[in-house]
């Protein structure tokens, strides 16, 4: 694997510190990635987002999701099993995992909700108005109004 170089990028760039952190994140995590607990992620409306993760055999209360610098973090932690049991045989897995997501700019976790030993996450991107694209209405050349005296309904 090769290792890659980004102090030239944070010298010649202002404002993506992020996507580079990012790249940077990306290249050098283990290529082995867990595979458990098995998730989804589903596109449910434009703007709208779900994470499934299957939590069979875990309570609300062992699980926690937590968002943090942009990374959504979900782990969960089983209580020791105080009964004396003997099992022939264990397929259902209740090992502590932690499993993180990277969250895109403006996507904020919408709620939580752990049924049928699955947990869905939802998330929603809300672009602030500020960056939503916007029609700007052009002054004609024939009675034209100034720039300067142009009312602020005609801007969309």
């Amino acid at each position: 694997m090769r290792n890659l170089d980004f102090a030239p990028l944070y010298r010649a760039t202002v404002g993506f510190d992020r996507i580079a952190d990012l790249m940077d994140r990306v290249l050098s995590t283990d290529v082995a990635q867990p595979t458990y607990p098995p998730y989804n992620i589903e596109k449910t409306a434009e703007d709208a987002y779900r994470i499934s993760i299957a939590v069979a055999g875990f309570t609300p209360d062992d699980l926690s999701v937590e968002v943090k610098d942009g990374s959504l973090l979900v782990s969960a932690r089983k209580a020791a099993d105080e009964t004396d049991r003997t099992y022939l045989h264990r397929g259902i897995a209740t090992r502590a995992f932690e499993r993180r997501f990277a969250l895109a700019d403006h996507v904020r976790v919408a709620g939580a909700a752990h049924e049928h030993g699955m947990l869905h996450i939802d998330l929603v991107r809300e672009v602030p108005e500020a960056m939503k694209p916007r029609r700007i209405e052009i002054a004609r050349e024939s009675g034209a109004t100034p720039v300067l005296e142009a009312k602020a309904e005609t801007v969309n």
